[in-house]
């Protein structure tokens, strides 16, 4: 990428919305812009777990605001992500819908996994690069507003990634009401903090790691707490943090704090940050954290400095990854993956050479990872393996994918198989509609697990929810059972209320 290159990141956390422009120099990224906006979605969630009018209304409006400011920016140049609370909201395609038109950019709601593998790419970016820190064995702690990540890693790799939901903004509504702080109040809050992350225990022990650093809001207002009250600069002690236990339970409301380096903002969910905190130095036996540059904003900047290359190569080794974790036949996924490239590229001439930086590209190339795991499934059981596939992908750890990527290739290995009606929806996508069209075609053509010969064959898009598949009388003759598979193929979407004109055969 040229130098003077500008990138920008958005993250749409749970407790603030963060903005930040950066500038390409000779492979770093120098900020020249950052924007942070106090939305707290993270308390907008009512019991059914949708999000309110109210915490819809303060994100839309946060958003509009970066959209103004991102005006000129290319769609190659900004990357929006969103974490916690809308993985879990049940409305947030709702509030999606109209955050991706005021922002004017997608909106990738990515899984704990990635969002931990973002984080600790862009604490190890802004770290120095030497031979000894290159060498450490890291823990990376986030505290976030619905979630916790951790991560072990060395140098840029992560290794061990995990997300806990347990978070600043949900622990101070939960033990914290009214935003009183008594030491019974902290002893409750970090005694569940330890239930939900006791698996930690065993992961990132001890013995596992040599440095340990906290990234992000939580820990670095904590930071700069104890700093001005004459700490360690960049350092969180134990003994720091009981300090701060003291400080607020003396003080007994988040109205009467007065800590210099504690904003405004950050008050009404200290009391559960800090909780949080203390339960992770105590289950991991640190003694003292300390506190990183970089966050999931500039990990998902220095990912788009490298995204052509290393995020498309990062994905085909997620897909082989599970390919191979399921034992799915590597050669029938190879074969079936070549043929519905091959009748995808004859529908959609664009798409040929799989481009990512164009729309038909990477539908074809999301296509051939469906196919490379269409079989998954089969591990579990022969019988609707196509399901259990679907369930395997949507529920997966994928590095390199965000939960929506993830749920097109478990509609598409869901459809590849029996009636479409259960991908109805999906369908009313023409792309979608055209990938699984191919993929279908694939597979039927494939039956016999061995090279079809598709050389007679044309497909074509003849017309809104209609294709057209051509083939040489010669080869019905030559094949069949694979001629009869068409017919039945041509029911199928007739059943679904698509058109497939079937000729030759």
């Amino acid at each position: 990428m040229q130098n003077g290159t500008r990138l920008a990141a958005v993250d749409l956390g749970s407790n603030s919305f963060r903005l930040e422009i950066g500038q390409v120099d000779h492979g770093q990224i120098h900020r020249t812009e950052y924007l942070k906006e106090t939305v707290r979605q993270g308390n907008g969630l009512d019991s059914a777990r949708n999000l309110t009018p109210e915490a819809m209304q303060r994100g839309w409006d946060a958003l509009a605001r970066f959209g103004e400011r991102l005006s000129g920016f290319k769609g190659s140049q900004v990357r929006a992500v969103a974490t916690q609370t809308l993985r879990e909201a049940r409305n947030r395609d709702e509030f999606l819908l109209r955050a991706r038109t005021v922002l004017g950019f997608g909106i990738d709601v990515i899984s704990g996994h990635e969002e931990a593998r973002l984080i600790y790419q862009g604490v190890s970016h802004m770290l120095p690069h030497t031979d000894e820190s290159d060498r450490e064995r890291r823990l990376v702690i986030d505290i976030g507003g619905r979630s916790t990540e951790m991560i072990l890693g060395r140098a840029l790799e992560a290794d061990t990634m995990e997300s806990y939901r347990v978070g600043s903004v949900a622990w101070s509504m939960k033990h914290f009401e009214g935003g009183q702080f008594t030491h019974q109040a902290f002893r409750a809050a970090e005694i569940a903090a330890k239930a939900v992350l006791d698996d930690a225990l065993t992961r990132y022990a001890r013995h596992s790691w040599d440095v340990a650093y906290g990234a992000s809001g939580t820990i670095g207002a904590v930071g700069d707490m104890l700093e001005l009250a004459g700490g360690a600069p960049g350092l969180v002690t134990r003994e720091g943090l009981d300090w701060l236990v003291e400080k607020l339970v003396k003080a007994g409301s988040t109205d009467k704090i007065k800590l210099d380096g504690l904003r405004e903002d950050r008050k009404p969910v200290i009391g559960g940050g800090l909780a949080v905190l203390r339960a992770v130095f105590d289950l991991l036996d640190i003694h003292e954290m300390r506190i990183a540059q970089g966050a999931l904003r500039h990990g998902v900047l220095y990912e788009l400095l490298q995204r052509d290359n290393t995020v498309a190569d990062m994905r085909s080794a997620t897909v082989v990854r599970l390919s191979a974790r399921f034992n799915a036949d590597a050669a029938q996924a190879a074969r079936v993956a070549e043929c519905a490239s091959e009748l995808f590229v004859q529908m959609v001439p664009a798409a040929r050479g799989g481009n990512t930086t164009t729309r038909e590209g990477r539908a074809l190339r999301k296509l051939g990872w469906a196919a490379q795991l269409h079989e998954v499934g089969t591990q579990i059981s022969h019988s609707e393996y196509h399901k259990h596939g679907a369930y395997i992908l949507d529920n997966a750890d994928a590095p390199g994918f965000d939960v929506e990527e993830m749920h097109i290739l478990s509609q598409l290995v869901l459809g590849h198989h029996g009636k479409l009606r259960k991908v109805e929806a999906a369908l009313a996508e023409p792309v979608f509609a055209t990938q699984l069209l191919a993929l279908r075609l694939a597979v039927l053509l494939c039956h016999a697990r061995r090279d079809p010969d598709t050389q007679p064959l044309r497909v074509a898009i003849a017309g809104p929810r209609e294709f057209s598949v051509n083939c040489k009388p010669s080869w019905a003759e030559l094949y069949p059972q694979s001629a009869h598979l068409l017919r039945e193929e041509v029911l199928a979407w007739q059943k679904a209320g698509w058109r497939v004109r079937l000729s030759g055969c």
